[in-house]
């Protein structure tokens, strides 16, 4: 069975289930795609013994597949290319892709709670996720959407995408539209909840703008101040009057007659005393 993917990844892929499968603009078709180049009714694509063939409905933009335009009836095999306006599909069968040799399993979904508890899904490529019987990862919880959100690898990042579904895709307890996970998230929908194992992935960080941010204060001389030339300080009058007001304090200094006058006095007691020593 083969299955439609997007070139510009707009949408997750699409089965070919359906015998008659239309695309066009017009709402009734099994692919709407709302593309100015696409006619209402652009193409189709019918089964007939396990083969498939496209037809292009008389549009004058037209159909191409790997580069020609086609006509009516014309086969379509794995890997075949279709353009229509601008859009590109890729015809794919998942039981004929093999993985590259070089590529090791890195990302892994284990089921933490709800069905299917404890087991664990290799994530390869593009993996939908919901109750369809089409999706990848296919669970029965009535909370679920048929095609509920989408996992897929870009650049070995792993990210999931909500597909449009009525209760939404938790990260961490977060709802989101789009996201890319790291090893240890968990990822709820419905009453399913998938814990992310993986290598460590550095995705970009988005910058708070409201942080703030303490930057170091540069370090500025303190200017001198100048005196205009010309002028003198103005004086400080309680400073003057406190000179004028100043009692002078003198040290008195020995004249040197009055110490000769000690020295002799000292002089005349040594020898009076020794005189009376002596007559004793």
């Amino acid at each position: 069975m083969l299955r439609i993917h997007f070139a510009d990844n707009r949408q997750a892929p699409v089965w070919l289930v359906d015998e008659r499968f239309t695309i066009g603009q017009d709402s009734r078709n099994s692919l709407v795609l709302a593309e100015p180049e696409i006619s209402p009714f652009h193409a189709e694509i019918r089964q007939d013994h396990g083969q498939y063939y496209l037809s292009d409905c008389g549009t004058p933009g037209g159909t191409f597949v790997n580069g020609e335009r086609i006509g009516a009836r014309f086969q379509l095999r794995a890997d075949d290319r279709v353009r229509i306006g601008q859009l590109e599909l890729l015809l794919v069968d998942p039981a004929r892709a093999r993985p590259k040799a070089e590529t090791a399993p890195r990302w892994y979904l284990q089921v933490i709670k709800g069905e299917h508890e404890g087991q664990k899904h290799h994530i390869t490529g593009s993996m939908t996720f919901g109750r369809s019987v089409k999706c990848e990862l296919c669970f029965s919880d009535l909370e679920l959407s048929r095609r509920h959100c989408e996992f897929f690898l870009k650049d070995d990042v792993l990210e999931v995408k909500d597909l449009a579904s009525a209760n939404g895709v938790f990260v961490n307890q977060q709802k989101v539209s789009n996201a890319v996970l790291q090893p240890g998230d968990q990822v709820r929908m419905g009453s399913v909840t998938l814990l992310v194992i993986g290598p460590k992935v550095a995705a970009p960080q988005a910058v708070d703008e409201d942080a703030t941010l303490f930057m170091p204060m540069l370090q500025l001389p303190k200017p001198t101040p100048r005196r205009p030339a010309g002028r003198q300080p103005a004086a400080n009058p309680l400073r003057a009057a406190a000179q004028k007001n100043a009692v002078p304090v003198e040290v008195a200094r020995p004249s040197p007659n009055r110490l000769l006058l000690v020295l002799l006095v000292l002089a005349i007691s040594v020898a009076a005393a020794l005189a009376a020593k002596l007559m004793t």
